[in-house]
């Protein structure tokens, strides 16, 4: 293959899949405790320096690079700004750790607060998930007397109460997005210090997404990918120039 051409449809394919991040993103700008993706990049090695038989650096020809390429994702875990609802069962964790939900017997972690609670007085998440107290028992509420959600996370109701589960992982590295808000932790869990607990009632973390931003990242990719695609054009143009010319020499 022309190796332009290869440069071009390499850097093609890392643009539509930076494009599928950014839309990816730009579709939960109003999740709750949704934490943005993000694209990273990096440059390609020309295939004789991945082979082995040259040097990065070396500044021969071999040592071409070869466009761009898209190494991973990584989710960004920056605390998002608390926007005030009212709401009953809403809350947001001001500072580190995540709430706790029970999937069928497996935790996960979420910051999105937007809780609901049930006829039976559970607490639940908007997937129906229940909210799991310090404890680790599903949080249940007494709907017929007051409650009362304080700044350390207790949950007072029913002349009595339980601390909302706050945990934390070893390293935010350790945690794979299931869904748009939640998070499945590989390795242990350790409580947020009783110190560090603060949690606001009737707020909610919004999106980390800032969709201006990421509106002009997409229109930065879009540009990229069709300048790419105008490169594809142009190398296949030139071949067939090419072709054309040794054959009538013929």
């Amino acid at each position: 293959m022309d190796y332009g051409l290869y440069v071009s449809a390499a850097g093609a394919d890392t643009q539509t899949q930076r494009m599928e991040v950014l839309s990816h993103n730009m579709a939960n700008v109003d999740t709750p405790g949704f934490k943005e993706e993000l694209a990273v990049l990096q440059a390609r090695y020309s295939r004789e320096v991945r082979d082995g038989t040259d040097v990065a650096g070396s500044g021969g020809l071999n040592d071409l690079g070869s466009g761009v390429s898209m190494a991973e994702t990584v989710t960004n875990f920056s605390e998002g700004l608390l926007k005030q609802t009212q709401g009953k069962w809403d809350m947001a964790i001001h500072g580190e750790g995540f709430f706790v939900v029970d999937n069928e017997g497996e935790q996960l972690l979420t910051r999105a607060g937007n809780f609901q609670v049930d006829a039976n007085g559970q607490l639940l998440t908007q997937q129906g998930y229940p909210v799991l107290s310090a404890a680790g028992t599903p949080i249940q509420i007494d709907l017929s007397v007051h409650s009362q959600l304080h700044k350390d996370g207790y949950l007072e109701h029913s002349g009595g109460g339980e601390f909302v589960a706050l945990k934390k992982p070893q390293s935010l590295g350790d945690l794979v997005r299931v869904g748009e808000n939640l998070f499945r932790p590989l390795g242990p869990l350790t409580d947020v210090d009783a110190g560090q607990r603060r949690v606001e009632s009737g707020f909610l973390e919004i999106s980390g997404v800032r969709p201006t931003r990421t509106m002009l990242e997409l229109i930065e990719t879009s540009r990229m990918y069709e300048a790419n695609v105008r490169m594809i054009q142009n190398h296949d143009q030139m071949t067939g120039a090419l072709i054309s010319r040794i054959l009538r020499a013929r």
